[in-house]
């Protein structure tokens, strides 16, 4: 019997790669995407393309808002940081994209919606390499939080335990791209950028674009996105 999988999807690279490797390995795809008051939600639109052309089984786009909050720059009216490098994103400081407990509540979304279509498996893009030093993309993280949800549910108690999955957690980017080449993944129809321009042009200088670029570079190859301004 076909095993069921919530895949966490963004719209973006690492999302799209992670959900193409969920249905390489037999799973049954429930997309699941949020509306949570970012700057650039036009990644949900980027989700829906991608959702559509992967046949997943359902895709549900849960809005909710984070606005509320906000202490990030993707749910404020901070700026966005820009660099002219990738060599200028710095790795000792959580940055102002840190989107306080995002993948906790996004997780925890994906956990109601796993015990309801009867999925044992929950899929999420996090990397602990080539990434921008949010703390809830550790691999300690995601142990924890697993742990936490098979003691917080009723699939958990019953004996039915859930697993978070995350096949990135240990790659760079550039292997990632490779991976989602590999699997014929169409970066075409994703979004990455964090303060995308008309028409959802990336702007090419946030931490997400340079990070995604640096990632294509390393693999040779193309990133079939026009830039606003690509850097050197």
């Amino acid at each position: 019997m076909t095993r069921k999988a919530i895949v966490l999807l963004s719209g973006g690279l690492d999302s799209t790669t992670v959900l193409a490797i969920a249905k390489e390995q037999g799973f049954e795809p429930y997309a699941l995407s949020f509306r949570y008051g970012q700057r650039h939600e036009i990644e949900v639109e980027a989700a829906q393309r991608v959702a559509e052309a992967a046949g997943v089984v359902r895709h549900v786009v849960c809005n909710l808002d984070l606005r509320v909050f906000g202490g990030s720059a993707l749910t404020s009216d901070v700026e966005v940081p820009k660099h002219d490098s990738v060599d200028e994103i710095g790795d000792d400081e959580i940055p102002l994209t840190y989107v306080p407990a995002r993948n906790t509540v996004f997780l925890s979304y994906a956990l109601a919606y796993a015990e309801v279509v009867g999925a044992s498996d929950i899929f999420i893009g996090v990397s602990a390499l080539d990434y921008s030093g949010y703390p809830d993309c550790r691999p300690e993280y995601i142990a924890a939080y697993e742990r936490m949800a098979n003691l917080a549910t009723r699939a958990g108690v019953e004996g039915n335990g859930l697993k978070i999955h995350t096949p990135l957690i240990d790659l760079t980017k550039a292997q990632t791209v490779q991976v989602g080449t590999r699997l014929g993944v169409d970066y075409s129809l994703t979004s990455s950028c964090y303060d995308p321009g008309d028409q959802g042009r990336p702007c090419g200088h946030c931490d997400s674009c340079l990070l995604r670029l640096k990632g294509f570079a390393e693999a040779d190859l193309k990133d079939p996105l026009e830039y606003q301004d690509e850097p050197a």
